[in-house]
């Protein structure tokens, strides 16, 4: 029965953005508790060579270009999956870019960039998905924020903004869609252990102490970390789940940190 709560055997979910790194992860992780992988990306190769590794896996798994910041393009690609795959089950907006960047020297342009990106994005996607899931009487939307939902960061000022802002659009879908029987809910990753950060996770290393010391595990999360967390709001162990950011990220928002000298 337990074991039932969390089955995705049927159910298809779209992945945003889900061709490499923590995308990917959580999306072998539906796709092995039973879900139809859909994933997109602007770039066709990309694209084919993410579906190719999914099904290597042995995972169905399916790939779709377009941008999720043109609303006339998801809408598209969002009648092709659920006529070609089925309907959206469940949907995770994990698309996402950052510039580092000082705000005195970001130009406006980047600022929006990562906004229309990161918040407006799915913002788009779940505005159109959420359409069939009403009118099917249910679905799962996860949101995927960042410690910087909470916190803020030298040089991440448009990306922290935009993370914020998408927990307070989670809030927002969950008020207004949780009577469709319509769970949203967010992740928040920690620091984790991916191919962009491999330069920096090396001993030595002065962010790769600091990430260490500041975490209580006391480790970088393996992306697969992550995977029980997009399961559990992707099924119906998580039905009266709604509004909610769950932070994996071995404890940081947890404590302040240890003292310099300990």
């Amino acid at each position: 029965m337990s074991i039932n709560l969390f089955d995705l055997t049927g159910k298809t979910a779209l992945i945003t953005g889900g061709i490499h790194g923590l995308g990917m992860a959580m999306a072998k992780g539906l796709g092995n508790a039973g879900a139809t992988i859909v994933v997109n990306n602007n770039s066709e190769e990309a694209l084919a060579d993410a579906v190719a590794e999914y099904k290597a896996c042995g995972l169905n798994a399916f790939g779709y270009v377009f941008d999720v910041t043109k609303e006339n393009e998801v809408i598209e690609a969002i009648e092709k999956i659920e006529k070609e795959v089925g309907p959206i089950d469940i949907l995770v907006n994990n698309a996402g870019i950052i510039k580092r960047t000082p705000i005195v020297d970001m130009e406006v342009s980047d600022f929006k960039m990562v906004i229309d990106v990161d918040l407006v994005g799915p913002f788009v996607v779940s505005k159109n998905v959420a359409k069939g899931m009403i009118q099917r009487g249910g679905g799962k939307i996860i949101n995927i924020c960042s410690m910087m939902s909470e916190l803020g960061r030298d040089t991440v000022s448009a990306y922290a903004s935009a993370k914020g802002g998408l927990k307070m659009l989670t809030k927002s879908m969950a008020t207004e869609w949780a009577k469709f029987n319509i769970q949203t809910n967010g992740i928040g990753p920690g620091y984790f252990a991916t191919s962009q950060t491999a330069p920096i996770r090396v001993d030595g290393h002065p962010f790769n102490e600091f990430i260490i010391s500041r975490t209580p595990a006391a480790r970088w999360g393996d992306p697969e970390d992550l995977q029980g967390a997009a399961i559990f709001l992707s099924s119906k162990a998580s039905d009266f789940v709604n509004g909610h950011i769950l932070y994996v990220d071995g404890g940081i928002l947890a404590t302040i940190g240890k003292p310099a000298n300990e």
